[in-house]
């Protein structure tokens, strides 16, 4: 199997799950009271974050590698995707995911979750698209 390959089959698993963060997973929040979502969000954010966590450190590292080996302005764009990606789970959407685990403003904080999520969301089909770019020229 060739990086290219790797990478797109990493991105497009980065696709399905984002979507279905967006789409199914952040607007169940709103159905659960306060005191039934806290009880379930440690155990959601704990045990997504081993589904999470390989994807974004392996993409990170095909994109990084392809960057700095074939230096082009599709590899510079998916490099500065990935890095906003970073930036936005880890300064936006990590602390949002802490307030709740806080108890504080339970209900907004999920609606902000969504707000956030819809960048990532973004991104990450426009990484998607871009990897697949590259595969396809």
């Amino acid at each position: 199997m060739t990086l290219e390959i790797a990478r797109v089959i990493i991105d497009f698993g980065a696709v399905v799950l984002i979507w279905m963060v967006q789409l199914v997973i952040y607007p169940s929040f709103v159905y659960y009271a306060d005191k039934d979502l806290l009880k379930w969000h440690i155990p959601y954010t704990q045990r997504v974050t081993f589904i999470v966590a390989p994807i974004m450190f392996s993409q990170t590292g095909i994109i990084a590698y392809q960057t700095f080996t074939e230096f082009n302005y599709l590899n510079l764009l998916s490099a500065v995707i990935c890095g906003s990606l970073w930036l936005l789970t880890f300064f936006e959407a990590v602390p949002l995911h802490h307030k709740i685990d806080m108890n504080q403003e339970v209900q907004a904080t999920s609606q902000n979750l969504i707000r956030i999520n819809k960048k990532r969301t973004a991104l990450w089909t426009i990484l998607f698209i871009v990897s697949l770019t590259q595969l396809i020229l």
